[in-house]
């Protein structure tokens, strides 16, 4: 018996011009280079003969599929989201694009930016803007404190600073 489960919740639209590159670079590598390798060694694996017992057939196909779901998505995805080119007005608050330092309460500061949900990297800092961390974060100034709810526990910082790269 499968589990219903609700649909997850959407994410925002919004992408940065560096983030709709990628989407876009990562669609034509999948179209044009990835799927052109694959589909003739599906052909082939296809004409060897009986396909129930066929594992190159079955992987290839299984590939194809991955392939197809990753284009539909980003090809949806890319009509869907809002590229975010302009800086904000007023540069002395926290908005979408932000790149933004916290000092906690031992001294050390952290440099989060706020991107698009298609756009997060643990490793580079960026977090999502749908994320509680951003959401805390937005319209926010220098020296205003956050507090923040995360799964390993509660998160007390300072904005010490505030810039769009």
């Amino acid at each position: 018996m499968a589990r219903w489960r609700p649909p997850a919740a959407r994410s925002s639209p919004y992408i940065t011009p560096d983030g709709e590159r990628a989407l876009q670079n990562e669609l034509r590598e999948l179209w044009l280079r990835r799927r052109q390798e694959v589909v003739p060694a599906l052909r082939a694996a296809a004409a060897e003969g009986d396909r129930s017992e066929n594992a190159e057939y079955t992987y290839r196909k299984k590939q194809l599929g991955e392939i197809d779901r990753r284009v539909r998505y980003l090809s949806r995805r890319l009509d869907e989201v809002e590229v975010v080119r302009q800086k904000p007005p007023r540069q002395d608050r926290v908005f979408f694009g932000a790149l933004v330092g916290l000092e906690d309460e031992s001294g050390a500061v952290r440099r989060y930016r706020i991107v698009g949900a298609d756009e997060t990297s643990v490793a580079k800092g960026w977090i999502s803007v749908d994320s509680p961390m951003a959401r805390a974060l937005l319209g926010k100034q220098i020296d205003d404190a956050i507090s923040v709810d995360l799964p390993e526990g509660r998160l007390e910082s300072v904005v010490v600073e505030i810039s769009y790269p």
